[in-house]
């Protein structure tokens, strides 16, 4: 068996190239062409078309050479279509669709050529090596070396010009502005490695997706065969897998500024994974924002600010991220800013409560006992990634402290549970019925965090 060898560092591992020789042996599709003319061919096929023959009569046409195919109509049910292939010495027939595509499963071809060179491809290479294949995610690469370590920038370490006389140290330098950011630099890659940033767990966000040229999968190695749909990628950090690999992967996804592009609407621990933070920084920077201004204005979060400059501050965000100016130079309106946070949880694509835990908080809601409603909302707590409970934390605290000064902003902690409940918290699937029934219950839920936030968190 040819290996590929790819090195990086003192690890080498080996790219296995099996499966790619045998895509190479595969066989190659022949089109079997009519040659008189069928009446009332769909459009979308040519000459491979036979129109209404029998099953007996495309095993005939097909059994002169391995990869033959054809396409006939059925004469038991008129009107659909069979894709009749030669495989393995015998003629297999498959069901054929169009939607603006060709297809007989989950892949869609622009041509039945394509269909059938990858169809040939699944087929020879589960039929050669499918022991082989149940078994390649047994002792992966990945646990050796993964994708963090392949994908990962250099340390700063082997990016510092080395001095003879310091052998672990930087070269000194004159230039002051120099120092100071490599200075910051460490003090960055420093706080970066520190047990001060939590380690969120995250799952992969996989997307099936179609490689270019040869591919192989960063869990197990191996070649990703098939001519589309190879394999799945992680939208939010990269990682390339096959379908079967990427249910074995941890749930250790690191993301990435460049495919995490936009803030609002982005998961909320994929984007402070990518930002590597504690919580979102429009959670941050939103509330430092509304606490340096005070908390003594009327009605906050209970005013809306305009809707068009509440979208602006959020497209200021996507585009400009951690360095968005919400200053009140830009928006001198506060009620901008309590919009515009209020927006992100809106647009969560998983609420800061999430769906899973949504009916434990509800029925927290429902105990009517005080003490036990407590002791009930701390275990719900448990439920909520480290990420969605950290920024629920921070924002109960800030939203205390909004309380604190209600004699001037009106704005009771009850006030806040029906403002924020509908917000922070909805079911993934509940009749209108029920989900009128619940705001009583949100509002009480994020009114008793809030009133109790010093014990609960």
């Amino acid at each position: 068996m040819a290996l590929n060898v790819f090195d990086h560092d003192d690890y080498r591992p080996v790219w296995k190239s099996y499966l790619y020789q045998l895509q190479q042996e595969a066989p190659h599709p022949r089109r079997v062409t009519c040659t008189c003319e069928v009446e009332n061919r769909p459009k979308y096929y040519g000459r491979e078309y036979h129109g209404m023959i029998s099953r007996e009569e495309a095993d005939l046409l097909l059994s002169q050479a391995e990869g033959s195919y054809l396409i006939r109509e059925s004469q038991r049910q008129p009107g659909t279509y069979t894709l009749a292939l030669r495989f393995g010495n015998q003629t297999r027939n498959f069901r054929l669709y169009h939607d603006g595509k060709h297809f007989v499963g989950e892949k869609r071809f622009e041509s039945i050529h394509d269909l059938v060179t990858d169809g040939l491809i699944t087929l020879y290479i589960e039929t050669k090596a499918a022991e082989y294949i149940a078994k390649m995610t047994i002792n992966p690469i990945y646990e050796h070396v993964g994708y963090t370590t392949l994908n990962q920038e250099p340390t700063l370490k082997k990016h510092l010009p080395l001095s003879p006389d310091m052998p672990d140290g930087p070269v000194p330098t004159k230039d002051c502005h120099a120092e100071e950011r490599l200075t910051s630099l460490v003090r960055r890659a420093t706080l970066r490695e520190s047990d001060l940033m939590p380690k969120y767990e995250k799952v992969h966000n996989f997307k099936v997706h179609t490689f270019r040229g040869p591919h192989w999968c960063e869990y197990c190695a191996n070649f990703m065969w098939g001519l589309i749909a190879q394999g799945v990628k992680c939208a939010d950090c990269g990682l390339n897998v096959h379908k079967q690999c990427s249910k074995v992967v941890p749930n250790d996804c690191q993301p990435d500024l460049r495919h995490v592009k936009k803030v609002y609407s982005c998961d909320l621990t994929t984007l402070v994974k990518a930002h590597n933070s504690k919580r979102p920084m429009v959670v941050d920077m939103c509330i430092q924002e509304i606490e340096a201004r005070g908390l003594q204005s009327e009605g906050l979060y209970r005013i809306s600010g305009f809707s068009e400059l509440i979208e602006d501050v959020k497209l200021t965000f996507d585009r400009d991220g951690e360095k968005a100016d919400i200053s009140c130079n830009m928006y001198e309106d506060i009620n901008i800013i309590t919009g515009a946070l209020k927006l992100y949880f809106r647009e969560l694509p998983i609420p800061l409560i999430t769906y899973d835990a949504y009916p434990h908080f509800i029925d927290c809601a429902k105990i009517t006992d005080p003490e036990k409603r407590l002791e009930s909302l701390h275990e719900a707590l448990k439920l909520l990634p480290p990420a969605h409970c950290e920024t629920l934390r921070y924002l109960m605290g800030h939203l205390k402290r909004v309380t604190d000064h209600e004699k001037d902003n009106l704005m009771s902690s009850e006030n806040l549970g029906i403002v924020f409940g509908p917000t922070l918290m909805r079911a993934a699937d509940l009749d209108a019925m029920t989900a009128l029934n619940d705001i009583r219950y949100q509002r009480l839920v994020v009114e008793t965090l809030i009133t109790n936030e010093d014990v609960l968190f």
